[in-house]
C-alpha cells in the first residue's frame, strides 16, 4: 500500500496515478466534499468530464464498476469501491471566487478553482481549464421537478472510495473550502481529507 497523504483543510493536492494503480480517497472525518479531478498524464486537454461520464454511464452519480470517460468518452478511472452511501454529485461546478461573490463574500476565499491549480502546480503540471468535478461525498439531492438543493453529506468518519486508473493519469483533490452553505456539514467547517495511492 502507499504512503497515506493529506489534502488540507481548504486546500488541494495532486498525485500521479499509472494506469492500474489505484488511488483511495478517505472522507477522514466524515462530512468533507472532495472535488476530484482527472487528466491524461501525457496532456491535460485530455479531462475527466462530468457530461460525457453521465452519458456514458446513463445515471446522474457514478456505482461501482462505473467508468468515469474523458472529453473524449474513454475511461480515464473506474469506480471500485466505494463505503459510503454513494451519494457523490456530478453537476455542480468547482467552487471559485465568483462564486462566493454571488454568496456576498468581499475579498478573497479559498476556493476548488485554485486549489486545483495549487496542487497542479505543486506537481510541475498545468491544467488546461478547471473542468465540471466528481464531487466526491456531496450530496445535492434532484426532485422530479428538476430542482437541487445543497444538504449535508450523508458520510460517516473513514468512509472511502477507490478508483482504478484505466491510463497515466493525475488525479487532482480539493477540500472543498465552503464554509457558508452546509454541504460540508451544518457546522461550516471545513476539514482534512486523506488520500494514498497504490
Amino acid at each position: 500500500m502507499g504512503d497515506i497523504q493529506t489534502v488540507p483543510a481548504r486546500g488541494g493536492k495532486a498525485a500521479h496515478v499509472k494506469k492500474g494503480q489505484h488511488i483511495k480517497i478517505i472522507n477522514t472525518h466524515g462530512e468533507q466534499v472532495v472535488d476530484t479531478w482527472a487528466f491524461n498524464a501525457e496532456g491535460t486537454a485530455e479531462y475527466m468530464a462530468m457530461d460525457a461520464t453521465r452519458a456514458y454511464n446513463q445515471r446522474m452519480s457514478p456505482l461501482v464498476g462505473d467508468h468515469l470517460v474523458t472529453n473524449k468518452r474513454r475511461p480515464i478511472l473506474t469506480l471500485i469501491e466505494d463505503t459510503s452511501p454513494g451519494r457523490h454529485d456530478t453537476q455542480m461546478a468547482a467552487c471559485d471566487q465568483w462564486r462566493y461573490h454571488l454568496l456576498g463574500v468581499e475579498g478573497y476565499h479559498d476556493n476548488c478553482a485554485d486549489n486545483l491549480s495549487h496542487g497542479m502546480k505543486e506537481l510541475g503540471e498545468k491544467e488546461t481549464h478547471i473542468p465540471a468535478p466528481l464531487n466526491l461525498f456531496m450530496n445535492i439531492p434532484w426532485q422530479p421537478d428538476g430542482t437541487l438543493s445543497f444538504d449535508p453529506p450523508l458520510t460517516k468518519p473513514g468512509d472511502y472510495v477507490v478508483l482504478k486508473a484505466e491510463i497515466d493519469c493525475i488525479v487532482a483533490m480539493s477540500s472543498c473550502p465552503q464554509d457558508i452553505l452546509p454541504i460540508n456539514g451544518t457546522s461550516g467547517t471545513p476539514t482534512e481529507a486523506h488520500f494514498e495511492v497504490y
